[in-house]
């Protein structure tokens, strides 16, 4: 099969040459690796070499919706719905085209149709009410949302919805009540927040709206939208309403789902959701984020690009769209263009603390530890008066500072850590290492690593860190089984097994020993541990170092290169320990530490911080729907329960 000149896309050229299998196959394998682009090209292409086929009809279909060509997935839903009357997600698709050209009969009809399940029932009451405000009987549409029974984490969207649909048809007192008991439910999500506040500020209720978005940057401070709108309500303006029209309502609350999804794993329904927001309304602020930070969560960093590029200049978001697209390029081994592209940002405001935080952990990342150590400090200078959000700051300092040979002021970091985040359990763990391997503070050292892996027992670099700790204090036994429960839960870690072997060898346990030192080598370890491990494989621990050990700095290695949880400068993470979906992250937590190429992951240092997500609680169902490469024919569903 060959690639021909020119492109059906301007990202995938089209396929010639092709055979049904070899396009079979190469679709099947493309939608297994989430290359929806080479996938659409080569369903494309099964297409017309079987166009009666109704699995490459479906599979085509929602790879198509999957990778945001709409336009032309609508008639393969006309198609599919012929052969399958209640196929949920074609249903969805051309109910979605319906409220767009304004038809909300039909609209109706399509959501009447399709498959329900608990996400099911939720997103087609919401639109059916939302296309009632298009038949001029919003009364209906809230009595239809009023009526829908279900799970608890129902609330939050109906009151939402309810509040929003009351708004935009006049009835003001009803409207400002249901958004009140949205803001009240949902005290961290910021778009029940800004509905309220864009409500209160039209209705004579200015300190209210301020009030709001105050309380909220308490939580989640300095998102730009927050700032934006207060700016504007001190300027003494009013705010316009969340949504004006049926199709932005619409695309609300394909927007508020797909958000919820994306967090509770259902990433491939996720992206439909997101993409027929999107396409319904391009101008949604926070929709554009959300997919790219799903693309981010699905490691497409060339996807997640292309979204920010689009954020408009005009938008609030557009600085901190400018930082993440920095931060991607990065995952991207573009390293000097981010780094080209953050100093700019900060040379247009060197006060832009988001900016210089990215750069510092791009820098951590690349081991860059002299820079990124002046980094982190012009970002600290910035922070007169540091609070326990700050701690990681400290902290990543700290490292920085410990790998460019200046102990003084590493230690003098990881205490300042510890003083604004007592206990907290990788501070401990590194400060507490470290000590150990110095020789230094022995008791106290061994106590903090024990103290830290009471807080995390299943973080396998902490347990490895107190393992290796009394490996070096000739603990062997005690090292055994540390490390052993270390490699449990880091199995696939080259340091750790390396690790393992070396105490395996100390209690006599030789040919253990080389089995894991085997096991290491083919983990692919760092080029400077390699030829280390292979020695010990060839002649034994104790004729490899003057104390028979790998290398001492290892497990403080895999503290100092710890992956942060990387909230992001106006953070758009959906995950469950991160400020999620509208969500700025707190000034400690950077997003941009994610160390690349050979250096090692671990769990990763998280921020505490609440979460501000689209309108939906934690508990919230999973997506079921299948994988791009599989769609069943009364698939994508989302029924409420886990993916299997």
């Amino acid at each position: 099969m060959t690639v021909a000149p020119g492109a059906a896309r301007a990202d995938f050229p089209p396929i010639s040459d092709a055979t049904l299998s070899g396009s079979y196959l190469a679709a099947r394998l493309a939608g297994s690796e989430r290359d929806t682009e080479a996938a659409v090209a080569y369903l494309r292409a099964l297409l017309k070499l079987d166009p009666r086929n109704d699995e490459v009809v479906e599979r085509a279909f929602f790879a198509m919706l999957v990778d945001g060509d709409v336009e032309e997935a609508m008639p393969l839903a006309d198609r599919l719905v012929k052969v399958d009357r209640s196929h949920r997600i074609a249903r969805l698709a051309l109910a979605t085209r319906a409220i767009k050209a304004a038809k909300y009969t039909t609209a109706r009809t399509n959501l009447s149709l399709s498959v329900r399940g608990p996400i099911g029932d939720l997103t087609a009451t919401l639109l059916a009410a939302w296309t009632m405000v298009g038949s001029g009987t919003p009364k209906a549409g809230v009595e239809m949302i009023d009526r829908l029974q279900g799970p608890d984490w129902y609330a939050s969207f109906k009151n939402l919805h309810a509040g929003l649909i009351l708004d935009v048809s006049g009835n003001k007192k009803e409207a400002g009540k249901r958004l009140e008991l949205a803001m009240k439910t949902e005290p961290v999500t910021l778009r029940a927040i800004d509905a309220y506040a864009r409500w209160a500020s039209r209705n004579g209720e200015t300190e209210a709206a301020i009030a709001a978005y105050r309380n909220f940057d308490k939580l989640m401070p300095r998102h730009p939208l927050v700032e934006a709108a207060l700016k504007e309500l001190e300027a003494g303006h009013q705010l316009p309403p969340l949504v004006r029209t049926p199709q932005e309502g619409a695309a609300e609350v394909l927007y508020g789902l797909g958000a919820a999804l994306a967090r509770q794993g259902g990433e491939d329904l996720a992206l439909v959701y997101l993409q027929l927001g999107l396409w319904l309304d391009p101008d949604h602020p926070l929709a554009g984020l959300s997919l790219a930070d799903l693309y981010e969560q699905l490691k497409q960093p060339e996807k997640a690009i292309q979204v920010y590029d689009k954020i408009p200049a005009s938008s609030p978001l557009k600085r901190n769209a400018e930082v993440q697209l920095a931060i991607n390029l990065d995952a991207t081994d573009k390293t000097a263009e981010a780094r080209k592209h953050l100093e700019a940002l900060i040379k247009a405001n060197p006060k832009d603390l988001e900016a210089l935080v990215a750069l510092a952990g791009i820098e951590r990342g690349r081991k860059m530890f002299g820079e990124c150590a002046a980094t982190y400090s012009k970002a600290l200078a910035l922070l007169p008066d540091p609070t326990r959000a700050n701690w990681a700051l400290y902290y990543f300092r700290g490292i920085c500072n410990e790998r460019s040979k200046n102990w003084p002021a590493a230690e003098a970091d990881l205490k300042k850590a510890l003083q604004l985040y007592p206990d907290q359990p990788h501070v401990l763990n590194y400060l507490g290492y470290s000590w150990v391997d110095q020789g230094t503070n022995l008791d106290q050292g061994i106590a903090m690593i024990r103290k830290a892996v009471e807080l995390r027992p299943d973080d396998g670099y902490i347990v490895d860190s107190l393992g290796w700790a009394n490996f070096k204090l000739g603990r062997y036994d005690d090292a055994v089984s540390d490390l052993e429960r270390a490699v449990e839960l880091k199995p696939q870690d080259p340091v750790i097994n390396d690790h393992l072997g070396d105490a395996y060898w100390k209690v006599g346990r030789r040919l253990e020993a080389t089995f894991q030192w085997n096991h290491a080598r083919d983990l692919k370890p760092e080029p400077e541990d390699l030829g280390k491990i292979v020695k010990k494989i060839k002649d034994g621990l104790d004729t490899t170092t003057p104390e028979g050990a790998a290398p001492a700095d290892a497990p403080v290695k895999k503290a100092e290169d710890a992956k942060p949880a990387e909230a992001k400068p106006a953070d758009i993470k959906t995950g469950a320990d991160k400020p999620a979906v509208d969500a700025p992250a707190p000034a400690d937590t950077p997003k941009a530490d994610a160390p690349k190429g050979d250096t090692p992951k671990v769990d990763a240092p998280t921020a505490d911080a609440p979460k501000a997500d689209a309108p939906s609680p934690a508990d919230a169902p999973k997506s079921d729907a299948p994988k791009t490469d599989a769609p069943k024919t009364d698939a994508p569903k989302a029924d409420g329960q886990k993916s299997n």
